[in-house]
């Protein structure tokens, strides 16, 4: 059991960003705030919490800022699709250049 806490702390604290740190993970932080966070974390997952309720409570606590892969929802629906958007006007754009310098 101890073995699946310590394997649930690792993961969890590598997906979330230390709010200190630029782009450092919990996990490689030693910045006192990261070091209360994995604290909590450890209590979490000790009390039984899953990951998914851990992130949901660091989220309500600290922002979604904590997480380096932001949650699926409305609120953030642009920032998923703006990669598949971005493919697409690209492609047209291409592919109406491409069409422009056929008709000359």
């Amino acid at each position: 059991n101890d073995d699946v806490i310590k394997s649930n702390f690792r993961q969890l604290a590598s997906e979330l960003r230390c709010m200190v740190c630029q782009n450092q993970s919990l996990l490689d932080s030693d910045s006192e705030l990261a070091s209360d966070i994995k604290k909590i974390i450890y209590e979490k997952l000790k009390e039984g919490k899953s990951i998914k309720e851990i992130k949901l409570f660091l989220v309500d606590r600290y922002g979604e800022f904590i997480l380096f892969k932001p949650l699926f929802s409305y609120s953030n629906l642009l920032l998923w699709l703006a990669p598949i958007l971005s493919f697409f006007v690209i492609g047209l754009v291409g592919f109406r250049k491409i069409n422009l310098k056929i008709k000359k």
